[in-house]
């Protein structure tokens, strides 16, 4: 399907280094970016569907790298069908599992847990809930695994692995299993913070620095935060990437994104919800704490963006989070929400406004056009203009 997006306000990237990017369409083929800035006529003509975004900002799609997927499109933590479907409606077009922790009577043997990471890698493999796209299926580490169980895992086609949830006495102990994860090409997550479920245990700045995961999950809190000082020994002392999560301690998350930003290392910094859990189902999770650290910690909103986006998929290795030739085809049309004070989606999230959606596009496909079930209604109209196909795309009311 060819697609193209005309009569953008503005371009966001979703790369904090060049975070605007000029022209004011995009030209997408077969799931793919083709074009940023302009659109031939030519191709406009070959189009199946043209979007006429009204002068609306098109951002790459969220990424939300911190879900608690079980099976399916449900949550056992909070009893909801439909979560996943209802997040791309908040613009995330990609989930990145944090384990599933959540799946009920979960094992905690070595074959157990291997056989949970599989299986929910294999259900997600294909299964796209509204069309989001969602990685599924980290193994959680456990004291019995070896080597060649994180090996075998990899090799049947897991790239995630969990520490923080396991029975162990010691966080310390986590270490070298994070190194054998990681020496078998996983790529490696570590709770952080206070205890989040029962049986499981505090892990401080000293115990992430000593295990050296790809990435420590929701420093600010999960939703209880490590001490203050902890943030720049993490900086200063690792590579590993710093996730804040909406439902976590605000506090921290703006020292965090100060402290990144002070060093430049802000691509070090990640957004996400850490949701389902108990703080809830939060489908506008990702844009709300985009607009605490704009609003509340003094951020370039196109920055915050890029947190949610680009920064994500640099640390994960994924081809979306940025608008730029060749990379999958995940993009949001946000604006300035009906009725408030500002007119753009950038200004509103730098008031501390949501944005509101008009579209979102995942694989190249738009999800629904014109307006979202979850956010206000756009500032302007984002309407198709051209359309070959019988689908109409168009949201229906409610």
């Amino acid at each position: 399907m060819r697609v193209a997006i005309t009569n953008i306000g503005t371009i966001v990237s979703g790369n904090w280094r060049e975070p605007i990017l000029a022209g004011d369409a995009i030209a997408v083929a077969d799931g793919r970016i083709e074009t940023v800035g302009s659109v031939g006529d030519d191709f406009i003509g070959s189009c199946d569907l043209v979007i006429d975004a009204g002068g609306t900002t098109a951002t790459p799609g969220l990424i939300d790298s911190h879900v608690h997927i079980t099976f399916g499109d449900y949550t056992p933590r909070q009893k909801t069908v439909g979560y996943l479907d209802s997040y791309l409606h908040g613009g995330v077009t990609t989930a990145i599992t944090a384990c599933e922790v959540h799946v009920p009577g979960r094992p905690t043997d070595a074959e157990g847990v291997k056989a949970l990471a599989i299986a929910a890698q294999r259900c997600f493999a294909d299964y796209r809930p509204g069309g989001m796209r969602v990685h599924a299926g980290s193994i959680i580490i456990e004291p019995d695994l070896t080597p060649d169980d994180y090996k075998e895992v990899a090799a049947k086609g897991v790239w995630l692995a969990k520490a923080g949830f396991g029975a162990f006495d010691d966080p310390m102990e986590y270490a070298p299993h994070v190194a054998a994860a990681r020496d078998a090409g996983l790529l490696t997550t570590m709770h952080t913070g206070g205890a989040s479920i029962p049986d499981s245990q505090a892990i401080t700045g000293d115990h992430v620095l000593a295990a050296n995961p790809h990435v420590s999950f929701h420093v600010n809190g999960g939703p209880v935060a490590i001490a203050d000082e902890d943030f720049p020994r993490l900086i200063a002392e690792s590579e590993v990437a710093m996730q804040v999560c909406t439902a976590g301690n605000l506090r921290t998350t703006l020292l965090c994104a100060k402290l990144c930003f002070e060093a430049d290392r802000f691509d070090r910094l990640l957004i996400a919800t850490d949701t389902p859990t108990g703080s809830g189902i939060m489908p506008l999770g990702i844009i709300y704490t985009m607009t605490h650290l704009a609003a509340l910690g003094g951020l370039d909103p196109a920055w915050c963006i890029a947190a949610a986006t680009g920064n994500n998929a640099a640390v994960y290795g994924l081809d979306t989070g940025v608008l730029e030739a060749g990379r999958a085809a995940d993009i949001v049309l946000m604006d300035a929400p009906l009725g408030g004070t500002q007119t753009t989606a950038l200004d509103a999230i730098a008031n501390g406004d949501p944005v509101a959606i008009g579209c979102v596009m995942s694989d190249g496909v738009p999800r629904f056009v014109g307006r979202s079930r979850n956010t206000p209604p756009t500032t302007r109209k984002v309407r198709i203009a051209k359309n070959t196909l019988t689908q109409s795309f168009e949201t229906a009311r409610h």
